[in-house]
């Protein structure tokens, strides 16, 4: 595989520094607003929820078991902090969607000096809705036939062992693809073309998308990285095409 998950994870960190940037603040802070209150909404209730069903968990065990309830809370919530990052990640995404692609759009134009055909501004963001609503839809039709697969793999004895880095893999592709398909969907390529474009410098994609996945793992962190993450996917693609790889097809 060719790439570098070092670099991958430079242009997260370079999308960070970008947020900083006066002329992108107001594209930054819609799609932000939305993942702060969507996240925070969304957290308070699983969090909730969670204090309400571990408990009822270690009751349930036999009492020669409960020396493991020291293990059992950590083991818990790094699970859930990773699958509710992920999930919750994907629901406020499917909302701010067009807000994401119009931050793309001036990311790229504000890197590369070139104006983009894309939404121009907030009302044509919104104007475009029903079409982004269809595309993650589109993301999450990819998504789901692999992660059933992993589950099933945790059910067989030995495969299951390799579940978690199964996990974490998959995580790491599906957020590079999701990021990445915003400045791809500006310039009119497919969600075919945003997998093979990704797939070209894998380990770069991944990189990038390990660490964003592990940043919305991460209270807080993950309240604020999205539009980070949009900015350094945006940064990614710029790059590459800066250093002439063929555009992929649509």
């Amino acid at each position: 595989m060719q790439g570098n998950p070092t670099l991958g994870i430079q242009y997260l960190i370079r999308g960070v520094q970008l947020m900083r940037v006066p002329k992108l603040m107001v594209f930054i802070l819609i799609p932000l607003t939305i993942n702060m209150i969507v996240f925070g909404s969304l957290i308070g209730w699983a969090i909730s929820y969670l204090n309400a069903l571990v408990p009822a968990w270690i009751q349930a065990l036999p009492a020669w078991m409960s020396f493991i309830e020291w293990i059992i809370w950590p083991v818990l919530v790094l699970l859930f902090g990773l699958l509710s990052g992920y999930l919750f990640t994907t629901v406020t995404l499917m909302i701010a969607s067009p807000f994401n692609s119009l931050l793309a759009e001036k990311v790229e134009e504000h890197y590369t000096g070139q104006e983009v055909q894309g939404f121009e501004n907030l009302g044509a963001a919104l104007m475009a809705v029903p079409k982004s609503l269809m595309r993650e839809l589109r993301k999450l039709a990819y998504y789901l036939p692999m992660a059933l697969l992993v589950f099933i793999c945790s059910w067989i004895p030995v495969l299951n062992f390799a579940v978690p880095v199964m996990w974490l893999l998959l995580g790491a592709w599906m957020m590079s693809l999701q990021f990445l398909d915003y400045p791809l969907d500006n310039h009119r390529h497919s969600f075919k073309a945003v997998v093979e474009f990704a797939g070209r410098e894998r380990l770069t994609t991944m990189g990038f998308g390990g660490s964003v996945a592990l940043c919305v793992s991460i209270p807080i962190v993950n309240l604020i990285i999205v539009p980070a993450a949009v900015a350094g996917a945006t940064l990614l693609y710029c790059d590459q095409q800066a250093a002439g790889l063929p555009q992929p097809r649509s």
